[in-house]
């Protein structure tokens, strides 16, 4: 059996990129472990008092429903998406700040540690050019080379299922205050993904473990009111909707996409 780290740069993101790939890997009997870099989804939450203890209480009850065996955190704070950068809160630096090398040298001591077998992260773009997601890719490239791991999946979505997503979002008049023209050029295009997964049979656990991501489901973050619909969707639907996983295959001798 292999062992899998997915690496991701704030809770809940393990789920709408990965959830139904690690339940699937998890109850075919390997080992399953998820790091996520922050442990907020906003810098205002460090302002205004928000409890990062209970983020990642939701990551990790998120992690229990999809048979995660792990679940680590790396130490940083979110950087927020935007052009503003927020000062570091106390006792914490923005990821966006960190060293590169530092950062992939904490995940290469998990790896190891692990003896980890495949690598998740993110393309290139960081999927929709979060600031944090992009460091995700650099680190966790980095870090692959530096603990020795030889497959390197980066989890996507094609760019032409998001502008169809999109598109019915808008006809269904659901808020959604991202840049249309922006997503155009986010994810990967199809001819980029290597491999597509099936996970409708592990719906049921993909809805439930975002659910469990509570605070971002009643929040009022850009994307609130689509995960609100998500969670509240029959199951059959939130399948054919969330259904497939994509991923590029970045592994050592094949290059970066």
């Amino acid at each position: 059996m292999a062992t899998i780290v997915a690496f991701h740069a704030h809770p809940d993101d393990e789920v709408l990129l990965t959830g139904g790939t690690l339940a699937r890997a998890a109850a075919d009997g390997h080992r399953v472990v998820i790091v996520v870099a922050t442990d907020t989804m906003s810098p205002a939450s460090d302002e205004s008092g928000g409890s990062v203890p209970d983020r990642l209480a939701e990551l990790r009850a998120s992690a229990e429903i999809l048979g995660v065996h792990r679940v680590e955190h790396l130490g940083y704070a979110d950087s927020g998406h935007g052009p503003v950068l927020y000062p570091d809160p106390p006792g914490r630096q923005r990821f966006a700040r960190a060293g590169a090398e530092e950062a992939a040298g904490r995940l290469a001591a998990l790896l190891r540690e692990e003896r980890a077998d495949v690598l998740f992260t993110y393309d290139a773009r960081g999927g929709y050019g979060h600031r944090d997601h992009v460091k995700v890719h650099e680190v966790g490239r980095r870090a692959a080379e530096l603990a020795g791991v030889g497959r390197v999946f980066e989890a996507t979505f094609p760019r032409e299922v998001i502008v169809r997503l999109v598109r019915v979002i808008r006809l269904l008049r659901i808020p959604f205050r991202y840049d249309a023209e922006a997503l155009d050029t986010a994810y990967s295009p199809r001819c980029a993904i290597t491999h597509s997964f099936d996970v409708r049979g592990f719906a049921r656990q993909k809805q439930a473990a975002l659910a469990a991501h509570r605070s971002q489901v009643a929040g009022t973050g850009r994307v609130a009111p689509v995960l609100r619909l998500l969670v509240r969707l029959p199951v059959p639907v939130f399948a054919l909707l969330l259904g497939r996983e994509w991923f590029a295959d970045a592994s050592p001798g094949r290059g970066s996409r």
